[in-house]
């Protein structure tokens, strides 16, 4: 099957291309681990393809990526082995930031297609075994939404304080020193209907909703219902941590120069001059979330998945957005989006730290998104020495994050190693469409570089991905040679080796569901073992580009997981792992090695 030419067929006949040993030999499994099964909820260690409609697959030759592209091309997410797909906001909205400016939330927006599109693209996903998560956006509203026109004309509405308003200082001022988290001025837009300030936290046209109002939640909630009774599987919830604010409106301590900078967020952002504190990451945000997870607990198998970064401990928040039974299923965290090269140390310091916050699970990792850039500029991407990692590198970094618990967000063409566009190499000044780069740019870049449409067809215009004229972003130059075609006939490719791991995966408990134990190691090496019932797995991984020597004597009878695309050498208990190289092995019931937290 050429997947590189777009297709309707639903077929699930034939013989996948996983099974074709041409292709790829398939990894060896641990023949007991085969009959051993993990309980809980499908989310709990799910690998959650994100699309971003806009630039995924155009139908109709608009420019525009839209469902029926998405349609003609879910045999290619089902052949990753992902076990859901999330789709960015596809409402109608005036797209000015890509539709997380919504003025109806139970409608689509025609650029996409039509309610009864999203229908097909459901009953086909869900006859494919993928589950289905759409993206929620409840902290605000467009400024063309109709509860935000009504609010906005006077103080007496029955939509007044359906929103945030607040009078003027004295001198005319804004009511406080709160900053946009995108634009960087004050968080405050005069409303001269009301000769009153409203709030955002993001653009001027996003107005923030007022979650003290019982009001608003019961509205919303109403609104996620509906997408609940279609049938979907979830929602990822756009930036919880902005639901609330503090009614005294007290201004935000400014930031200490000593002061460490919040997760995620760039230093160059004038947002964090001040001190997280009273505009948004709010303790008052946890009651809120009691009835969002009544509402989910009404759809047995649905979950709630929030995005908690833009904090000042996103790890540490996130879990608090999780614990306990009132609150969300799971939640993502910014603890990998970080900028300094990867290390055993970062790592083993990272993993440490998510443990012990996540005592009763709900994790899940990102490395790229629509908001924080692609997998590839993660890490600076340069090693210690500054020289740019190579291809083997992020091989293996695909085995390190579907080796670690919890579940996983992977964005739209990682899985290919899309690089950042660059402005102005790629993208064009004068196109730039993120209204943050718009602002911003040349400080800040935006978000454009990681929106990019996918590459279908190297040989194809625009790679495939429309046949416009002209394509609503460009396609980057170099995104030709990584297009899904070439990749699909090359084993050794990125695509290939992500596939393996995750049909690999699928089929080790230990993996999907089991203990984490770190091991006591030097640069270069991360090591852990997994465990679950009778299955334990090793993981080696050489995280520099040299070769390095591991003693296997505490691990006897390990058997190498072979098949998924690794290189290592063995010697008796002596184990060789070139640069950027992983070792798996599995440790048979008779190795007397005990986790310590056995």
């Amino acid at each position: 099957m050429d997947m590189s030419k777009p297709h309707k067929s639903t077929s699930t006949n034939r013989e996948a291309w996983w099974q074709t040993p041409v292709l790829n030999r398939r990894a060896w499994t641990w023949e007991d681990a085969r009959n051993v099964t993990h309980q809980g909820e499908w989310w709990q260690n799910a690998v959650i393809y994100q699309i971003s409609p806009q630039s995924f697959k155009d139908s109709d030759g608009n420019g525009v990526g839209d469902l029926n592209g998405i349609i003609e091309q879910l045999d290619y997410i089902t052949s990753l082995g992902v076990d859901a797909i999330w789709l960015c906001p596809i409402y109608e909205s005036p797209m000015e930031d890509f539709g997380y400016d919504i003025t109806d939330m139970r409608d689509i927006d025609p650029l996409f297609g039509s309610l009864e599109d999203f229908k097909r693209l459901l009953a086909v996903a869900h006859s494919m075994g993928l589950k289905v998560m759409l993206d929620q956006v409840w902290s605000h509203t467009s400024d063309k939404h109709p509860w935000f026109l009504e609010s906005r004309q006077n103080k007496n509405n029955p939509k007044a304080d359906w929103y945030i308003w607040a009078d003027p200082k004295p001198d005319g001022s804004p009511p406080n020193n709160w900053l946009s988290a995108f634009m960087g001025h004050s968080a405050w837009q005069w409303g001269p209907e009301r000769k009153q300030f409203y709030m955002y936290n993001f653009l001027e046209s996003q107005p923030d909703l007022n979650w003290h109002n019982p009001e608003v939640v019961d509205a919303i909630l109403v609104r996620a219902k509906f997408w609940l009774d279609l049938g979907i599987d979830g929602f990822r919830i756009d930036a919880p941590n902005f639901f609330m604010h503090d009614a005294q409106l007290r201004d935000n301590p400014v930031r200490p120069e000593d002061a460490s900078l919040p997760d995620g967020v760039a230093p160059d952002n004038p947002v964090v001059r001040q001190l997280f504190k009273y505009n948004f990451c709010r303790p008052e945000t946890l009651d809120a979330l009691k009835p969002i997870r009544d509402l989910m607990d009404q759809y047995p198998g649905t979950v709630a998945l929030g995005e908690v970064t833009f904090c000042e401990d996103s790890i540490a928040l996130a879990s608090e957005f999780v614990e306990g039974d009132e609150r969300l299923h799971m939640a993502y965290h910014s603890g990998l989006l970080i900028d300094e090269p990867i290390s055993a140390k970062l790592m083993q310091r990272m993993m440490e730290k998510v443990l012990s916050n996540f005592t009763q699970g709900g994790d899940c990792w990102i490395v790229g998104n629509h908001d924080y850039g692609r997998l590839r500029s993660r890490w600076t991407g340069k090693d210690a020495q500054g020289n740019p990692y190579p291809e083997e590198f992020y091989h293996l970094i695909a085995a390190l994050l579907l080796s670690l618990p919890g579940a996983i967000c992977l964005y739209q063409g990682d899985e290919l190693g899309l690089t950042e566009a660059r402005i102005p190499e790629d993208i064009p000044v004068e196109d730039i469409k993120d209204p943050f780069g718009q602002a911003l740019y040349p400080a800040i870049k935006g978000r454009d570089g990681s929106r990019t449409p996918i590459p279908w067809q190297a040989d194809a215009p625009h790679a495939g991905f429309t046949t416009a004229e002209k394509p609503w972003l460009p396609v980057p130059k170099d995104h030709y040679q990584r297009a899904v075609d070439l990749q699909n006939k090359d084993p050794n490719s990125l695509l290939n080796t992500w596939r393996r791991l995750l049909h690999w995966r699928k089929k080790q408990p230990a993996l999907e569901a089991g203990n984490l134990e770190i091991l006591e190691t030097e640069e270069p090496i991360f090591a852990f073992i997994r465990e679950y019932a009778e299955q334990r797995i090793l993981c080696i991984l050489n995280l520099s580009n040299k070769s390095v020597r591991y003693d296997l004597s505490a691990y006897p009878g390990c058997k190498e997981t072979e098949g998924l695309g690794f290189i290592t050498h063995r010697q008796g208990d002596t184990l060789e792992i070139p640069g950027y190289s992983v070792f798996f092995c599995n440790m048979p019931p008779t190795c007397d090695y005990q986790l310590k937290s056995n």
